[in-house]
């Protein structure tokens, strides 16, 4: 399959990478392993989704409602956060990624937290594609911790407080909004993913196990979102 880039694409795709432990179940291996390749087919859409010339891809890497997983699962996928983020400089280097993070980073461990700041810093310079990474984030999370910053610079909630107020203090304003928000596994929700970011987002629901995508699923995405017409509150 082959995507026409140049006419329409989003700027910003978000993926919710759902069905690393069904990948791994079926296989009959330990859900990590399906963690494991979870984080290869990552790379793989990193790579696709900067040669199709999409901007920046947020992946959800872990909520904040996955702190209730078991904590053998917990724990394996924070050592593959820290792992992951101090191994592959190489491939942002390479590929010209710049890393971002969105989600509550106080609540990380200290040594996940020390992983993420380096690697964006470390990456702040390069500039072909920005890959954002929702680790310990949710939705309600960030706009809730927006709020409270407001709160603590003194402003007043009262009737004119503008959307700018609030989305100078989100993770990443200086982001665009989401154009496409992607899910895997058949799974059809959002999952508190980007709420502020998705008011106008649209959305695709693969039925494919995240392990298993590659380049042609995200190009059957963008040529979907290319068939789209986006109206934004406005009439056909």
């Amino acid at each position: 399959m082959s995507t026409d880039i140049s006419g329409l694409r989003p700027s910003h795709v978000g993926i919710i990478m759902d069905g690393n432990g069904r990948w791994a179940k079926e296989r009959g291996l330990p859900r990590t392993e399906g963690h494991r390749e979870g984080l290869k087919a990552a790379k793989r859409i990193v790579k696709a989704a900067k040669e199709l010339g999409i901007a920046c891809i947020s992946f959800y890497v872990f909520s904040t409602e996955n702190w209730k997983r078991a904590q053998e699962e917990v724990n394996f996928l924070m050592f593959l956060i820290v792992d992951h983020l101090a191994q592959e400089f190489d491939f942002y280097r390479d590929n010209n990624v710049r890393v971002l993070h969105s989600g509550d980073l106080a609540g990380l461990p200290k040594n996940v937290q020390a992983e993420i700041l380096k690697v964006v810093s470390d990456t702040a310079a390069n500039e072909s594609i920005t890959v954002n990474l929702a680790i310990n984030y949710g939705g309600k999370n960030e706009i809730l911790r927006a709020v409270n910053a407001l709160i603590r610079e003194g402003s007043e909630l009262k009737a004119d407080i503008q959307e700018d107020d609030i989305r100078r203090h989100l993770d990443n304003p200086e982001l665009p909004d989401p154009d496409l928000i992607i899910r895997t596994s058949g799974e059809l929700r959002t999952s508190n993913f980007l709420l502020w970011g998705s008011a106008y987002s649209e959305l695709y629901f693969s039925p494919k196990l995240w392990p298993d995508w590659e380049k042609a699923d995200l190009e059957a995405a963008v040529d979907e979102f290319n068939r789209r017409q986006r109206l934004y509150g406005g009439m056909r």
